[in-house]
């Protein structure tokens, strides 16, 4: 067949198929379109999940009758005034979405510019791509755009829509991201005539509670770096804060809403030395980088970007996320706290009335460790690194059924117990050979003794590996390991790395590997165990992630098995010296995998649970 130029409609529509797939595609150009007008206030109302009506009206700066006429033109823009392809200010230039949606719509756009109180408000409309005189209306200043049965006019796209109510929340979605995005505009969707978000203009922090919840809020760290011109600003969560799905992670470069490879990896990488793989923080992050370094025309619903220089900006996501975590020390084990006592309510009496709060001899009315029982080992301040710990099998104080009379010494040590420079107090008794029990000047600690040491090591091994590599020590017998071929390739291939972390190993024939030496922090741990999850370790890393997060991740894994298991006893010194050394090492308040390694409740709150207060 011979070539021929495809009529107007048909390119129109050939356009909206890319850009407008449902009508959540078509909110999205609205309401940056509104966005880039200046507005204060987008209002939005859907009907039937979208698909019968769109409304977006906003006070932004207006159009005139001409601008009207040229709006629904392909190609036309307000937003390229030098005709610069790579110094883009604004949310969309592309100037097909208004033709791409009246070519599949009946829409009617109907504005008056903000600034001229002297010019009338115009209207115009394009039904199925056919466009009708531009004639004057009344309205206030700002735009009105009403988009009508989309996709009458493509109606094979009609059987590609999903059910009302999936198309609706989609069309939320795309409101909600845009609302963090600007947290000074005020946004409101109607669905049915329902408000499903009414967002008054907020700081950010105060957007993100409106959508994200107060529990973000309360866990949120506050992010601001910046690097050769580039910012990065936003809230984190706070490790012990996540979720099972990265859908509660939000990108933002220069103000679109984007997902980016290249940022959910750098967030998995910041985040390695404090979540499980299968967990995923909540965060909403925002990059302000020059036009120039980024291509934001890679996408039709620009959903997508380039990066000019991908390393940087992933190692100042990395980096920001990493200081940011630092800087909180031990806050989210007082997150935890404070969520398991919502967990706890004191018992009550069924059919009888509410008894007057006792208030007993033995209720403590001032925090103090007068009842501290031999704790003459409070202060010890031994090396607790050394994994093996010479942790011997004896039997550790239990101090809650003696009566026995404190030893004068002691007692003495215990009203000199320094409570601000012990925050995490003093080991009283050890549960079920896995938690200790520790008294603070204000109340209790339970640690996790696995969780807590398994961080130290780490630590160690991440101290050791910067200072020049980790002590190792050789096997009197190679140990055999042996696996498929492909895990035994994956190994060798990083044999040189891994020596820096104190393994050699060398091949054993095509499936299997010979451990030569091993971490000294290891002492005797499963060896084949932790080459196999080495193995499975390295197969999951990505292309992208640098050789310092590879080794860092690693390092996790060793310190997993190297360190004290539960069901260990732990004589009432160990139990001090793991303090000492939590108080001492950051990061301390979460294990490898985001658990919280300990967890504080004060006297207060232990009263409130026995009904005291």
């Amino acid at each position: 067949m011979p070539i021929r130029q495809l009529p107007e409609t048909l390119i129109n529509q050939i356009a909206a198929g890319e850009v407008i797939e449902r009508p959540a595609a078509a909110v999205k150009e609205l309401v940056e379109n509104a966005i880039d007008a200046g507005a204060s206030r987008i209002d939005i109302l859907i009907r039937e999940g979208g698909a019968s009506l769109i409304t977006v009206q906003d006070d932004g700066i207006g159009m005139t009758a001409h601008e009207l006429g040229l709006a629904v033109e392909r190609h036309a823009t307000s937003k390229l005034p030098d005709d610069n392809l790579v110094q883009i200010a604004s949310l969309g230039f592309r100037g097909e979405a208004l033709p791409s949606i009246g070519a599949v719509s009946r829409l009617t756009l109907t504005s008056r510019p903000r600034n001229d109180n002297s010019a009338d408000g115009a209207t115009i409309t394009v039904d199925g791509g056919r466009k009708s005189k531009v004639t004057p209306a009344a309205h206030p200043a700002g735009t009105k755009i009403e988009v009508r049965d989309l996709f009458y006019a493509t109606p094979a796209r009609l059987k590609f829509l999903k059910t009302e109510r999936a198309e609706a929340q989609a069309v939320r979605d795309t409101v909600t991201r845009l609302a963090m995005a600007y947290p000074d505009i005020a946004f409101r969707l109607t669905h049915d005539d329902k408000t499903v978000l009414d967002l008054p203009a907020a700081e950010r922090l105060e957007r993100l509670q409106q959508i994200m919840g107060r529990e973000f809020a309360e866990n949120a760290l506050a992010l601001a770096a910046e690097r050769d011109g580039i910012k990065l600003t936003g809230f984190a969560a706070l490790p012990t804060l996540n979720r099972g799905t990265s859908q509660y992670q939000h990108f933002f470069v220069n103000g679109r809403p984007v997902r980016d490879k290249l940022t959910v990896g750098a967030v998995r990488g910041a985040y390695a030395d404090f979540l499980a793989h299968d967990r995923h923080p909540m965060l909403c992050l925002f990059l302000d980088i020059p036009p120039e370094l980024v291509d934001v025309n890679v996408h039709p619903a620009k959903s997508e970007v380039r990066f000019q220089d991908s390393a940087l900006v992933r190692g100042l996501i990395v980096g920001g996320l990493k200081h940011a975590i630092t800087e909180a020390g031990h806050r989210a084990s007082t997150t935890v706290a404070e969520q398991t006592l919502q967990s706890f309510r004191a018992p009550s009496l069924s059919g009888t009335a509410a008894a007057p709060q006792w208030d007993g001899e033995y209720r403590q009315r001032q925090p103090s460790y007068k009842n501290l029982k031999g704790m003459a080992g409070a202060a010890y301040t031994g090396s607790y690194y050394n994994s093996s710990l010479a942790l011997d099998d004896a039997p550790v104080a239990r101090n809650f059924n003696e009566d026995a009379p404190v030893n004068d010494a002691a007692a003495s040590t215990q009203r000199d117990f320094p409570p601000d420079a012990f925050p995490l107090g003093a080991a009283v008794a050890q549960l079920h050979e896995t938690y200790i029990v520790a008294q603070t000047v204000d109340g209790l600690v339970l640690v996790d003794q696995h969780a807590a040491h398994e961080r130290l090591v780490y630590e160690k091994m991440k101290q050791d590996l910067a200072a020049g590599g980790i002590a190792r020590q050789s096997l009197l017998l190679p140990e055999i390991v042996e696996m498929d071929a492909p895990a035994v390739e994956r190994l060798l291939a990083r044999k040189h790395e891994l020596e820096e972390l104190g393994l050699i190993i060398e091949s054993f024939g095509p499936g299997a590997v010979a451990v030569q030496e091993v971490p000294a922090l290891l002492g005797a741990g499963d060896i084949k165990q932790i080459v196999r999850d080495l193995a499975d370790d390295i197969a999951a890393y990505g292309q992208t992630v640098s050789l310092n997060e590879k080794l860092e991740s690693i390092c996790g894994t060793i310190a997993c098995h190297g360190s004290v298991r539960a069901g260990r006893r732990l004589t009432q010194a160990e139990m001090n010296a793991l303090l000492r050394q939590m108080e001492a090492t950051p990061h301390s308040g979460q294990c490898n995998h985001g658990r919280p390694t300990y967890v504080e409740l004060k006297l207060h709150d232990i009263e409130k649970l026995f009904g005291r207060k």
